[in-house]
Protein backbone atom coordinates (compact mmCIF):
# COMPACT_ATOMS: atom_id res chain seq x y z
CA UNK A 1 0.00 0.00 0.00
CA UNK A 2 1.35 3.35 -1.18
CA UNK A 3 1.17 6.45 1.22
CA UNK A 4 0.77 9.92 -0.29
CA UNK A 5 4.38 12.32 0.84
CA UNK A 6 2.74 15.08 2.96
CA UNK A 7 4.24 18.29 1.45
CA UNK A 8 4.47 19.42 5.01
CA UNK A 9 4.57 17.44 7.76
CA UNK A 10 5.23 18.19 11.25
CA UNK A 11 3.75 15.40 13.46
CA UNK A 12 3.48 15.82 17.48
CA UNK A 13 2.95 13.11 20.04
CA UNK A 14 0.60 13.22 22.36
CA UNK A 15 3.17 12.34 25.05
CA UNK A 16 5.40 14.79 24.07
CA UNK A 17 2.98 17.47 25.18
CA UNK A 18 3.61 18.65 28.54
CA UNK A 19 0.73 19.05 30.87
CA UNK A 20 1.50 22.97 30.48
CA UNK A 21 0.94 22.81 26.90
CA UNK A 22 3.52 23.68 24.28
CA UNK A 23 3.32 26.36 21.32
CA UNK A 24 4.68 25.68 17.64
CA UNK A 25 6.04 28.57 15.28
CA UNK A 26 6.39 26.43 12.03
CA UNK A 27 7.47 28.10 8.97
CA UNK A 28 7.66 26.30 5.71
CA UNK A 29 10.81 26.37 3.54
CA UNK A 30 10.69 27.53 0.35
CA UNK A 31 10.42 23.54 -0.96
CA UNK A 32 7.35 23.22 1.03
CA UNK A 33 6.15 26.30 -0.17
CA UNK A 34 6.65 25.07 -3.51
CA UNK A 35 4.89 21.74 -3.00
CA UNK A 36 2.02 23.33 -1.11
CA UNK A 37 1.37 25.84 -3.89
CA UNK A 38 1.29 23.17 -6.74
CA UNK A 39 -1.17 20.69 -4.51
CA UNK A 40 -3.46 24.03 -4.16
CA UNK A 41 -3.10 25.01 -7.95
CA UNK A 42 -1.39 28.48 -6.78
CA UNK A 43 0.87 30.32 -8.93
CA UNK A 44 3.21 31.11 -6.30
CA UNK A 45 2.98 30.96 -2.26
CA UNK A 46 5.80 33.39 -0.91
CA UNK A 47 4.62 32.93 2.88
CA UNK A 48 3.64 30.45 4.74
CA UNK A 49 3.69 30.35 8.66
CA UNK A 50 1.33 28.52 11.47
CA UNK A 51 1.45 29.27 15.07
CA UNK A 52 -0.58 27.14 17.28
CA UNK A 53 -0.60 26.25 20.98
CA UNK A 54 -1.14 22.30 21.61
CA UNK A 55 -2.67 21.38 24.69
CA UNK A 56 -4.03 18.35 26.64
CA UNK A 57 -7.63 17.92 26.13
CA UNK A 58 -8.71 15.16 28.69
CA UNK A 59 -5.99 11.90 29.68
CA UNK A 60 -5.96 11.26 25.92
CA UNK A 61 -6.70 14.45 23.96
CA UNK A 62 -5.33 17.42 22.17
CA UNK A 63 -6.50 20.76 21.54
CA UNK A 64 -5.18 22.74 18.78
CA UNK A 65 -5.77 26.38 18.57
CA UNK A 66 -3.78 29.13 17.27
CA UNK A 67 -3.44 30.82 13.50
CA UNK A 68 -2.18 30.13 9.76
CA UNK A 69 -1.21 33.13 7.54
CA UNK A 70 0.12 33.12 4.01
CA UNK A 71 0.83 35.38 1.19
CA UNK A 72 -0.76 33.46 -1.92
CA UNK A 73 -0.05 34.18 -5.62
CA UNK A 74 -3.10 33.40 -7.64
CA UNK A 75 -3.99 34.76 -10.41
CA UNK A 76 -7.24 36.78 -11.73
CA UNK A 77 -10.63 35.03 -13.36
CA UNK A 78 -11.51 38.21 -15.08
CA UNK A 79 -8.22 39.71 -16.40
CA UNK A 80 -5.43 36.90 -16.07
CA UNK A 81 -3.37 39.50 -14.00
CA UNK A 82 -1.76 37.74 -11.48
CA UNK A 83 -2.56 38.95 -7.78
CA UNK A 84 -1.31 38.23 -4.77
CA UNK A 85 -3.33 37.90 -1.38
CA UNK A 86 -3.18 37.49 2.17
CA UNK A 87 -4.94 34.93 3.97
CA UNK A 88 -5.55 34.45 7.99
CA UNK A 89 -7.40 31.82 9.17
CA UNK A 90 -8.09 30.39 12.77
CA UNK A 91 -7.67 27.40 13.96
CA UNK A 92 -9.02 25.34 17.28
CA UNK A 93 -9.87 21.92 17.05
CA UNK A 94 -9.55 19.08 19.55
CA UNK A 95 -8.71 15.81 18.72
CA UNK A 96 -9.21 12.43 20.44
CA UNK A 97 -8.67 8.71 19.92
CA UNK A 98 -10.96 7.53 17.35
CA UNK A 99 -13.49 5.71 19.67
CA UNK A 100 -14.17 8.94 21.95
CA UNK A 101 -15.67 11.17 19.13
CA UNK A 102 -18.59 13.66 20.15
CA UNK A 103 -17.67 13.98 24.20
CA UNK A 104 -18.26 10.24 24.55
CA UNK A 105 -15.59 10.50 26.67
CA UNK A 106 -14.25 6.74 28.34
CA UNK A 107 -13.52 6.46 32.29
CA UNK A 108 -11.01 8.37 33.02
CA UNK A 109 -11.20 11.27 30.41
CA UNK A 110 -11.94 14.87 31.81
CA UNK A 111 -13.75 15.60 28.61
CA UNK A 112 -16.91 17.94 28.27
CA UNK A 113 -19.54 16.40 26.76
CA UNK A 114 -21.02 19.44 24.79
CA UNK A 115 -18.29 19.49 21.86
CA UNK A 116 -20.04 20.54 18.61
CA UNK A 117 -19.28 17.72 16.40
CA UNK A 118 -17.15 20.14 13.86
CA UNK A 119 -14.55 20.65 16.35
CA UNK A 120 -13.56 17.17 17.34
CA UNK A 121 -11.25 15.02 15.09
CA UNK A 122 -9.76 11.76 15.05
CA UNK A 123 -6.28 11.17 16.70
CA UNK A 124 -4.21 9.24 14.71
CA UNK A 125 -1.89 7.16 16.15
CA UNK A 126 -1.47 9.32 19.29
CA UNK A 127 -0.50 12.38 17.37
CA UNK A 128 -1.37 15.23 15.46
CA UNK A 129 0.43 16.45 12.26
CA UNK A 130 0.34 20.49 12.26
CA UNK A 131 1.86 20.65 8.88
CA UNK A 132 -1.16 18.83 7.26
CA UNK A 133 -3.67 21.00 9.30
CA UNK A 134 -2.16 23.87 8.44
CA UNK A 135 -1.69 23.19 4.76
CA UNK A 136 -5.53 22.12 5.04
CA UNK A 137 -6.78 25.28 7.15
CA UNK A 138 -4.92 27.15 3.78
CA UNK A 139 -6.29 25.27 1.46
CA UNK A 140 -10.26 25.67 2.87
CA UNK A 141 -9.10 29.12 2.89
CA UNK A 142 -7.89 29.99 -0.23
CA UNK A 143 -10.16 32.04 -2.91
CA UNK A 144 -11.58 29.93 -5.37
CA UNK A 145 -11.81 32.45 -7.95
CA UNK A 146 -9.78 35.72 -6.95
CA UNK A 147 -10.44 39.19 -8.72
CA UNK A 148 -7.65 41.80 -8.64
CA UNK A 149 -9.32 45.07 -7.08
CA UNK A 150 -11.67 46.59 -9.20
CA UNK A 151 -11.65 44.32 -11.76
CA UNK A 152 -15.49 43.32 -12.97
CA UNK A 153 -16.97 40.76 -15.37
CA UNK A 154 -18.60 42.75 -18.26
CA UNK A 155 -20.48 40.40 -20.00
CA UNK A 156 -20.18 41.15 -24.16
CA UNK A 157 -23.45 43.36 -25.34
CA UNK A 158 -26.10 41.37 -27.30
CA UNK A 159 -27.07 43.07 -30.71
CA UNK A 160 -30.38 41.28 -31.50
CA UNK A 161 -32.13 38.04 -30.18
CA UNK A 162 -31.07 36.40 -32.97
CA UNK A 163 -27.10 36.22 -30.68
CA UNK A 164 -29.93 35.23 -27.71
CA UNK A 165 -29.08 31.00 -26.84
CA UNK A 166 -32.43 31.19 -27.08
CA UNK A 167 -33.38 32.01 -30.53
CA UNK A 168 -32.29 28.97 -31.82
CA UNK A 169 -34.55 26.95 -30.25
CA UNK A 170 -37.64 29.93 -31.03
CA UNK A 171 -36.78 29.36 -34.94
CA UNK A 172 -37.25 25.58 -34.44
CA UNK A 173 -40.50 26.13 -32.69
CA UNK A 174 -41.63 28.48 -35.71
CA UNK A 175 -40.46 25.91 -38.09
CA UNK A 176 -42.40 22.98 -36.53
CA UNK A 177 -45.48 25.79 -36.10
CA UNK A 178 -45.87 26.59 -39.60
CA UNK A 179 -45.66 22.38 -40.69
CA UNK A 180 -48.21 22.07 -39.08
CA UNK A 181 -50.28 24.69 -40.29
Amino acid sequence: MSQTKLSWSVPVALADIPDTGQRFDLVADEETRVQVANLAGLRALPRLEATFDVTRHGARGLRVKGHVAATVGQTCVVTLDPVENEIEESVDLVFTPPGIQSGMADSGDAMPVNLEPETVEPLIDDSVDLGALATEFLLLAIDPYPRKRGAKFEPPPVDDAKASPFAALAALKKGRNAKND
